[in-house]
C-alpha cells in the first residue's frame, strides 16, 4: 500500500462532529472526484468515483448523514492482474438532489458564491474542505523520497480557490498544467508536514517528520563528510606539491643556501609530508602560527618557480 493511500485511510476514519465541517469536506470531495450526472426531465445526479474503499465509505457516509438521497454503488474489478478496485457511488438524478447541490454550492448555472464562501467561513471549515480536496483528488510522496504533495483538479478556478485556501494557512503552493489537469503542489517538506497537520493526517504526519528528520540529518553528515575529504584531499595535494618543490630546490642550490626559518620550514616539511599547516607550525621553535607556516612554503614554491624558469632560459 502507498503512503498516499496510508494517508487517505487515516484521513476518511476522521468523523467530524460539526455539520458545517461535513458539508465543506463533502463540498471538496464532490468537485474533486465528482460528476454531474443528467437524468430524465433534465434532474441531476452525480457519480464519484474511487479507487480507495475507506475514501467511498466516507463520501456514501456524508451524504447519508446530511441528505436523504437515492444512492447506490457499484464495485468493478480491475482487469489486469493486481489492478485496484473502482468504487462508484451514484447520486441517483432526482429533482429532490436540488438540495444537495445548493447547500454545497455547486449549483450548475447559478452563482453560490456566496454561501459557498459561507461554508467555509470558519478555519475548522477550511481545514475539512483541504481534507476533502487531498481524500477527492490528492497524493503525497514517500517521505523517503522526493518531497512532492499535489491536488488535482480539471478546474483552473477551482484550482486557485485552493491556492487562496492553503495560503490562508500560510502554506505557499504553487500550480501547474498536466494535460488536462491543473496540478497545485508543495515540494518543501516542512510545508508539507504543515499541510499534513491542517488536514489532522496525524499519524501520517509523525512517520513523515521522522523520516524527514533522520533523511535531513543523514544529509547534513553526508555534506560535512563530503566537504571534509575535499579539504583533505586539498591538504594532501598541497603537500604533495610543496614537497616536490623543495626536492627541486634541494637538488639545485640545496637547503643550506636558503634563510634559516624558510630551511627549518623546508626540513619539517620533507620530514612530515602528511602534516598539516598547524602540525607544521608546532614542531617549530618558537611555535610559528598557520599562516606564518603557510606564507613560508608560498616563498619556497616561488623559489622552486623561478629556478624552473631559469633552467629554461
Amino acid at each position: 500500500m502507498s503512503f498516499s493511500a496510508d494517508v487517505k485511510n487515516e484521513l476518511a476514519r476522521i468523523t467530524d462532529e460539526e455539520s458545517c465541517c461535513n458539508l465543506a469536506e463533502l463540498a471538496a470531495l464532490i468537485r474533486m472526484g465528482g460528476t454531474m450526472l443528467i437524468g430524465g426531465n433534465n434532474n441531476l445526479g452525480i457519480t464519484f468515483t474511487t479507487e480507495n474503499a475507506a475514501v467511498a465509505r466516507k463520501v456514501l457516509m456524508l451524504i447519508k448523514r446530511r441528505f436523504d438521497l437515492k444512492t447506490e454503488v457499484v464495485v468493478s474489478r480491475g482487469r489486469r492482474l493486481k489492478k485496484a478496485n473502482s468504487y462508484l457511488i451514484r447520486v441517483v438524478p432526482s429533482r429532490s438532489n436540488v438540495d444537495l447541490f445548493t447547500t454545497l454550492g455547486i449549483m450548475p448555472g447559478v452563482s453560490n458564491e456566496r454561501h459557498y464562501a459561507g461554508i467555509l467561513r470558519r478555519a475548522c471549515c477550511r481545514r475539512a474542505y483541504l481534507r476533502g480536496a487531498f481524500l477527492g483528488g490528492g497524493s503525497v510522496n514517500k517521505p523517503e523520497g522526493e518531497y512532492h504533495l499535489e491536488l488535482v483538479t480539471e478546474n483552473q478556478i477551482f484550482a486557485k480557490t485552493l491556492i487562496r485556501m492553503l495560503k490562508s494557512f500560510k502554506l505557499m503552493a504553487k500550480i501547474t498544467d498536466r494535460k488536462h489537469d491543473y496540478v497545485v503542489y508543495l515540494k518543501d517538506g516542512e510545508a508539507i508536514t504543515s499541510f499534513l497537520r491542517v488536514i489532522g493526517a496525524n499519524s501520517a504526519l509523525f512517520i513523515f517528520e521522522n523520516v524527514r528528520v533522520v533523511k535531513d540529518m543523514r544529509n547534513q553528515v553526508n555534506r560535512l563528510v563530503n566537504c571534509e575529504t575535499a579539504n583533505l584531499q586539498k591538504t594532501v595535494n598541497a603537500a604533495v606539491r610543496q614537497v616536490e618543490r623543495i626536492k627541486l630546490i634541494a637538488q639545485t642550490i640545496g637547503l643550506s643556501g636558503l634563510p634559516e626559518n624558510l630551511r627549518e620550514t623546508a626540513e619539517l616539511r620533507l620530514s612530515y609530508p602528511e602534516a598539516t599547516l598547524n602540525e607544521l607550525g608546532a614542531l617549530m621553535d618558537g611555535k610559528v602560527g598557520k599562516s606564518g607556516i603557510n606564507h613560508r612554503l608560498r616563498k619556497l614554491e616561488q623559489i622552486a618557480q623561478n629556478l624552473e624558469t631559469e633552467s629554461y632560459e
